[in-house]
Parts: structure tokens; C-alpha cells; sequence
């Protein structure tokens, strides 16, 4: 309901935004398990709902050699780090990744090392920062990691790392890497060969276009396929990381029904970058905001520090409060309530007229109190 009201600016939910046509397709799959009544043993290989073909198309979309569904990136990091990575290995990761990096490498036992960022304001990951990492952990640890997992844009300041530089240096030491893309891929062109990354972890539900649920993608190249995925001794058509089956149901008809309007849409990538760009530039000069996350922006996902509505609550009788009451009364919803000296939105998605509507929203409402 709430979409259908509101302008929802919250980066968790613009990429989720569902088309008419998925929306239609899911009501008719969403009744219990549908889809599992046209599986055959192996989801993967269903061809009603077109499943099989839909691991074929999305492998190429995404410059990979094979996929897998999975429930979330994270379930499709935790598959990686699970078959390449002992409790005698490490890791590396970078200083932005998502919690879920963290709690997978926790869950298998493994150690990790994370890289430095540049901190305030800019939190930047560089390649520079990757080989510094890689280095102290093989002092510390006598071998090089067995696995580097790199967010491609982190949800906190939606920077853009540079994948290819980063993947040149993690093969430099040996090492395979794992592409956390649930802010990427879906959104913006992603290609695993042109990378040079191993592995793809996708958010289906954050930036594929299936609105809610949990699904994902695993995208693997071919030379760890064997590896990642392996099948049951006892039940050979079970793909063992995904415990046989992953998601399923109106999820992968939301998926497959929105993948033509998703690579479409990733075409307009550069009018995606122009609207925050936009944003960014019209509230900085009105002053009273500043940018957390480096500059020129790279992506939709726009984090501010905002001292001018901090201000604003100190004195407010609704304190932090006030600023998700002025935004919804204006239609527009996503900012975490009671925050107000720093918060994060995006961009992603809406047309011209909606993106200044946004910015002369987040101005009226500075220039009502001061």
C-alpha cells in the first residue's frame, strides 16, 4: 500500500520495485507451493516456469558461465565461502561489507581481515587497500587468503569499488574472488568476465524488481563450478550448498517475469548516476547538507550528513522526529524515523519530475524551521 501512496526513497526498496506484469504473474503462482507441483525433482531444471532456461539467460546477463537460485545474496555468499573455505584458511574483506559477509565467514569458522577504508567522509575502498590487506594477513597467517569477498557498492554510502583493479590484485596472490552485487547487479550493467570476478552474489529482492520475499542468485564462472556446485551422493539431482532447493514459489515467477523489464532497464544506467548526481549537487549548494561517500556519485544510494535538520530537532518539539513526519505528510516515506544528523536514500528509479519533487522536499522542509 505503501508504494502505491508514496515516493518510498529507501535503497532497500527502490531496486525491489515491482512491474505491473510481475505483480500479475505472482498472484497467479502465489497460491502454497505452485511451482514446486511442475518440479520434477530439480527446480533448476523445471521448465514450467521456464527456471532452466531463466539460470541460462541470467548467466550471460551477468557474464558468468552458470547460476544458481539462492535465498539472498547472503545464503549465496555463505555457499562460497562454505566450499572454499576451511576453518585453517582466512579471508579478506573489504572495510564497507554488509554484516552478512561477516556472520557467513562466523557461521563456517573462518578468520577474517578486513581492509582499511579512507574513513570520514569518503569511506573509500581502493585496490591499494586490498593489497595491503592480502599482505598482512599472509604475514600473520603463513599462506594467502583462500578467499576475497568484494562489495561491488556498499549500502552504507553507495560507493562504487573498482572490481576489475581489486580482482587483478586478489589473482595477483592466488586468490578467487566473490562479488557481493546486491546493489549492482539488476541495477546497474555487471559483468563478471569483464571483472575478472569468480563468483556473483545477487539481492533479487533489493535491486531485481521482485518486491518482497527473500531470493538471489549465485553466478559462478566455470572453473569452479564443480566446486560450488556439487550435487548429493545420495540424492544426485540435489545441489548441496542450497541444501537441494532454494527459493522457490511466487519468488522465482517474480524473478524470471521481471528479468526482461531488469535488463532493460540497466541500459539507462547513466540517467540513474545523473539523478543522483543531480541531487547531490542541488542540496550541497543550498548548504545545510554534506556528502558522506566519495564524489562525483557512481551510484543511486545517496548518504548525508545533515546538520542543518539536526539543528532543526534540537529545538523541535518532535525532535528527530519531525523530519519522516514533514516527508510523509509529502508524500514521501524511507527515511528511518527520529534521524536527522546523518541518514541514507536513493534515487533509484523515479523519473525527472519525482527526483526534483524529492530535492524541493528535503529544501522546503530546512527552509520552514530556519
Amino acid at each position: 500500500m505503501v508504494e502505491e501512496l508514496y515516493l518510498n526513497i529507501n535503497p532497500l526498496q527502490t531496486g525491489g520495485r515491482t512491474p505491473a506484469d510481475t505483480r500479475k504473474a505472482i498472484f497467479s503462482w502465489v497460491d502454497g507451493y505452485a511451482v514446486c507441483d511442475a518440479c520434477k525433482g530439480s527446480l533448476r531444471t523445471t521448465d514450467k516456469p521456464p527456471i532452466r532456461q531463466f539460470i541460462e539467460d541470467v548467466s550471460a546477463f551477468l557474464g558468468m558461465d552458470n547460476a544458481l537460485l539462492t535465498n539472498g545474496a547472503r545464503e549465496a555468499k555463505e555457499a562460497v565461502i562454505h566450499s572454499l573455505v576451511s576453518r585453517d584458511d582466512w579471508m579478506v574483506t573489504d572495510g564497507n561489507a554488509h554484516y552478512s559477509t561477516l556472520v557467513a565467514a562466523e557461521r563456517n569458522g573462518v578468520p577474517v581481515i578486513r581492509t582499511e577504508t579512507s574513513g570520514h567522509p569518503t569511506y573509500e575502498v581502493t585496490p591499494a587497500m586490498f593489497e595491503e590487506a592480502i599482505e598482512e594477513g599472509t604475514r600473520a597467517h603463513g599462506r594467502p587468503p583462500a578467499l576475497a569477498v568484494v562489495t561491488h557498492v556498499d549500502g552504507n554510502y553507495g560507493n562504487v569499488v573498482d572490481a576489475k583493479a581489486i580482482a587483478s590484485v586478489c589473482h595477483d596472490h592466488g586468490v578467487p574472488v566473490l562479488l557481493n552485487a546486491a546493489y549492482s547487479a539488476g541495477r546497474m550493467p555487471v559483468s563478471g568476465h569483464e571483472l575478472g570476478v569468480d563468483f556473483i552474489a545477487c539481492s533479487a529482492h533489493k535491486s531485481w524488481a521482485i518486491g518482497g520475499g527473500n531470493a538471489g542468485l549465485l553466478a559462478v564462472n566455470e572453473e569452479y563450478r564443480d566446486r560450488i556446485i556439487r550435487f548429493s551422493k545420495e540424492y544426485p539431482v540435489k545441489p548441496i550448498e542450497i541444501l537441494g532447493c532454494s527459493t522457490r514459489g511466487s519468488e522465482v515467477v517474480a524473478l524470471i517475469s521481471s528479468f526482461p523489464y531488469v535488463t532493460e532497464r540497466v541500459k539507462h544506467w547513466d540517467r540513474e548516476v545523473a539523478h543522483a548526481r543531480s541531487v547531490v549537487s542541488r542540496l550541497m549548494d543550498a548548504g545545510g547538507f554534506s556528502l558522506l561517500g566519495t564524489s562525483p556519485k557512481e551510484h543511486d544510494i545517496i548518504a548525508l550528513e545533515t546538520p542543518a535538520y539536526d539543528e532543526i530537532a534540537s529545538h523541535h518539539k518532535k525532535r528527530g522526529y519531525f523530519l519522516a513526519k514533514e516527508l510523509k505528510s509529502r508524500g514521501i516515506v524511507g527515511i528511518k524515523p527520529g534521524r536527522t544528523k546523518h541518514f541514507k536514500f536513493s534515487t533509484f528509479g523515479f523519473t525527472d519530475e519525482q527526483v526534483d519533487y524529492i530535492v524541493e522536499s528535503f529544501l522546503e522542509i530546512k527552509d520552514k524551521y530556519m
